[in-house]
């Protein structure tokens, strides 16, 4: 086929892709910082923690400097091997709001944070449950913006995303492309309708009625899951309880890695966990991987084949070539300038797609080959391999 339609042709299915994958992560709920207003019902806020020592410490702090006036804190140490249980201890003595548990050993057909969370939840007397990650840090208003919006959209579950803090080169190459590919497979928008079976809430961040949780049956239900976090979300969706995600990053941040041997570790393991339940998604998202590299990789190639042949005299025809290619090129840089723009990421690192691209393909293959091979992943000094 002629260069010149190869070229229309490609350039015109990138476009429509490029528009499709960034169109994905818009929210329709949006919780902002407030005080408290009307009712104020107890709310018990849980942490699992196990070896959190980095974070723990910022987490506590900054929720038990909440401005709803209600709440207990309880963390459940899942049996650190660091300096986390030393840090709590510290800390439950400045504040009695603070209750901290020591976790049992982990029981056969249970997974970690399901079992953490088990134990907590039945330590707690509050109306509502909030789940939150040791590496989420919530600032002074959140709990009451969070309260106040569930009860506006008339939540049974309501999560939020939180805003994501990148300090390092890695983190700013690397976890943008993942947060735009994991919008695409679990839109937002989907979520939140209930007449559509898309079901996901993000651990980080959980915010669900006590009743309803006892409904389903809580963590014990789902005692053996990974994405226990999206199989909660489940249970409460098709179960005809009403689920909602929001945008919360002006209300909470998450530091989740901070190199890139431990994002490799972390990322490989979301990915296995989430897609070892799911053949079809596994394949999905290892072809949209390999797709990914493919294209962030040949439009550079493009571009430069097009200006060596108009150099070599292709005319007009070489030229035009030049153009589909830059047109492509530079409608991906300013999408991804926009999505960094949001994250709070410098505009420069659009230009780091490919070397980004790369790197989340080799992840997701050695997912999917972790997968298929059962080889398992280890995290945090436990191994996920053939349990269900």
């Amino acid at each position: 086929m002629d260069s010149l339609i190869i070229s229309t042709i490609a350039c015109m299915t990138g476009l429509a892709i490029v528009t499709v994958l960034h169109n994905q992560h818009r929210m329709d709920v949006t919780v902002q910082p407030e005080m408290p207003e009307g009712e104020t019902p107890l709310i018990s806020i849980i942490v699992p923690a196990r070896d959190e020592e980095r974070n723990i410490r910022r987490c506590v702090e900054a929720l038990l400097a909440q401005s709803y006036p209600n709440f207990e804190l309880i963390v459940l140490d899942d049996r650190s091997t660091d300096a986390t249980p030393k840090i709590l201890t510290e800390l439950a003595g400045r504040d009695p709001r603070l209750h901290t548990l020591h976790g049992k050993k982990l029981p056969k057909d249970w997974a970690g944070k399901p079992h953490a969370l088990y134990q907590a939840v039945r330590e707690a007397h509050g109306d509502w449950l909030c789940f939150v990650d040791a590496d989420t840090f919530a600032t002074p208003e959140a709990l009451a913006a969070v309260y106040n919006e569930a009860v506006r959209q008339s939540a049974d579950l309501f999560t939020i995303l939180t805003q994501q803090e990148l300090g390092s080169f890695w983190e700013k190459v690397i976890l943008p492309l993942v947060f735009t590919a994991l919008s695409v497979g679990f839109s937002p928008h989907k979520v939140n309708d209930p007449t559509k079976p898309d079901a996901i809430a993000n651990g980080q961040f959980i915010f669900i009625k006590q009743n309803v949780y006892d409904a389903i049956g809580g963590h014990a239900a789902i005692k053996s899951s990974i994405v226990e976090d999206k199989d909660l979300a489940s249970l409460v969706k098709h179960s005809g309880y009403r689920l909602v995600m929001a945008d919360g990053r002006a209300v909470a941040s998450t530091r989740m890695y901070t190199s890139l041997a431990e994002m490799w570790e972390g990322w490989t393991k979301n990915m296995f966990l989430g897609l070892r339940g799911s053949p079809g998604l596994m394949l999905l998202g290892a072809f949209g991987a390999f797709v990914s590299l493919v294209a962030a990789l040949a439009l550079p190639l493009w571009l430069l084949a097009g200006l060596s042949w108009w150099g070599a005299g292709g005319g007009l025809r070489a030229l035009l070539i030049v153009l589909e290619a830059a047109i492509l090129w530079g409608y991906l840089i300013f999408w991804r300038i926009l999505t960094l723009r949001e994250m709070k990421v410098s505009s420069w690192y659009a230009f780091s797609i490919p070397l980004g691209a790369a790197i989340f393909a080799a992840m997701m293959f050695t997912s999917a080959w972790k997968v298929l091979s059962g080889a398992g992943v280890t995290w945090k000094g436990r191994n996920y391999s053939r349990r269900p």
